[in-house]
């Protein structure tokens, strides 16, 4: 007798067994009272009777997602009563011990459903709960098996994984930062990141060379779709590199790590097609334009590179960046840059993926030069003091001997929910929050105490 997962279950025929799970369903039929026990890895039929007296007045009290430990020998179904919808359906146990770990109460929803049926607000509140359902347990080994893929692939290619702070510098990146105030000095607040942008081009100038980690990114963003204020990206970067080193470094991982772990899955084209951001507006009139030939194919996967972005564009305010202040100029512009003249025409080194329709992720070659960066930020109105505050740290790291570099990030939440064909990100992610930005398990956000705000050298004040 050994403890075994639940799937492990339908190569152990004649085997005694030790399981641990949760009560899925109990069906009274007679004097035979079946139960399915559910682990993480599946669910397994245990029948019940009175040819076993030692467990059977026990199992009549089971109720649903009470937790058990079930000893049993593992038997070949009967023909008829086999399921071949599920990999344990021509098994099942016959108990010779049980054992009750934890009762529970009655679920306030239904587990044994793929949950889409019910409103946001209940699943959410009761997060811990619709992790049990199978659908979600998919989902998380998926993220799971994603990452150990990409963290293999990557690190056979000798990039390193290195963590970046989360406690950080509120810089004008695009969106709104969140900010968490200092105990320590009274006045000041750390922001936490909305990429790590900054700190991975620091690892190229810190001589790394070759980057990655999957990153925790946070971004004060009015609520829309399936935004969350927390997310997390595929991050990395590399030094001496071209737009096509890149470019053909990410097409290379995306293929296989489709055809490994997605092998149902079909690529509509290879390698991937490219248009420039004028067509993808003129034809399709989005910078996300769905390349699909057939849109109801549920397996069909369409890649496009979208490239030769606007580096600028005017505002009431003046020039903006179209993606961020750190990307590097097309080559045949970075004398425009420089002189800032012809600023609508200068085109940037940016290039983004995009999946039947989606942005799944996006990246350039970056400035690197001290002389580039100034002018960006000149560009955009920023006076030399407000150049100083807000990047002088990279300033001063460019000044220091900055290798050509340049990087991509995935916006994993959203690859993986597509490869799943499923409706939103919060559906891969264990904890989102709702639409509006609110965690209903954990009921925030939430007030804090006087003397915490006291301690942190604040004072709320009522409008």
């Amino acid at each position: 007798m050994h403890k075994v997962s639940i799937l492990s279950t339908k190569d152990l025929i004649g085997q005694e067994v030790e399981l641990f799970g949760w009560v899925a369903n109990r069906r009274d039929h007679g004097k035979l009272v079946f139960v399915d026990l559910r682990d993480r890895s599946g669910v397994i039929q245990v029948v019940f009777g009175p040819f076993t007296p030692d467990t059977y007045e026990l199992a009549q009290t089971l109720r649903n997602e009470w937790v058990v430990r079930i000893k049993g020998l593992v038997k070949e179904r009967p023909e008829k009563m086999r399921n071949p919808d599920i990999p344990t359906g021509f098994v099942e146990l016959e108990p010779r011990e049980l054992e009750v770990l934890n009762a529970s109460e009655t679920p306030p929803m239904p587990l044994d459903t793929d949950g889409y049926e019910i409103g946001e607000d209940t699943r959410q509140e009761w997060r811990y709960l619709d992790l049990r359902r199978p659908r979600m347990v998919r989902n998380m080994m998926a993220r799971h098996k994603g990452q150990l893929f990409i963290r293999n692939w990557l690190d056979e290619r000798g990039f390193l994984e290195v963590e970046t702070p989360i406690l950080t510098k509120s810089t004008p990146e695009g969106a709104r930062d969140y900010v968490v105030p200092s105990r320590l000095y009274a006045g000041s607040f750390y922001a936490l990141p909305q990429s790590p942008q900054q700190y991975k081009q620091l690892l190229m100038v810190a001589g790394m060379e070759r980057y990655f980690q999957f990153a925790r990114c946070f971004r004060d963003e009015d609520t829309r779709g399936d935004r969350q204020p927390e997310f997390t990206q595929l991050d990395l970067e590399m030094s001496f590199v071209q737009r096509e080193d890149v470019m053909a470094l990410n097409e290379a991982l995306i293929i296989d790590f489709i055809t490994k772990l997605y092998p149902e899955k079909n690529i509509q084209q290879v390698p991937f097609p490219r248009m420039s951001y004028a067509d993808a507006m003129e034809k399709y009139g989005t910078e996300r334009p769905d390349v699909r030939e057939d849109k109801n194919d549920p397996n069909l996967l369409a890649f496009c590179w979208v490239i030769d972005f606007p580096f600028f564009e005017k505002t009431d305010e003046g020039w903006t960046f179209t993606h961020n202040p750190f990307s590097a100029p097309k080559p045949e512009f970075m004398d425009s840059l420089l002189k800032g003249k012809n600023i609508g025409d200068i085109l940037t080194s940016q290039y983004d993926i995009v999946l039947n329709g989606w942005e799944i992720g996006g990246g350039s070659i970056r400035n690197h030069t001290t002389e580039s960066l100034w002018a960006v930020f000149r560009i955009m109105g920023f006076d030399d003091a407000r150049i100083d505050e807000n990047f002088g740290h990279m300033l001063k790291a460019f000044s220091h001997g900055a290798p050509p570099h340049g990087g991509i990030a995935w916006g994993f939440d959203r690859w993986i929910a597509l490869l799943h064909n499923e409706p939103n990100i919060r559906e891969v992610l264990a904890f989102p929050k709702t639409g509006d930005a609110r965690d209903l398990m954990m009921h925030s956000p939430s007030s804090i105490s006087a003397h915490q705000l006291h301690e942190l050298h604040l004072k709320i004040e009522k409008e």
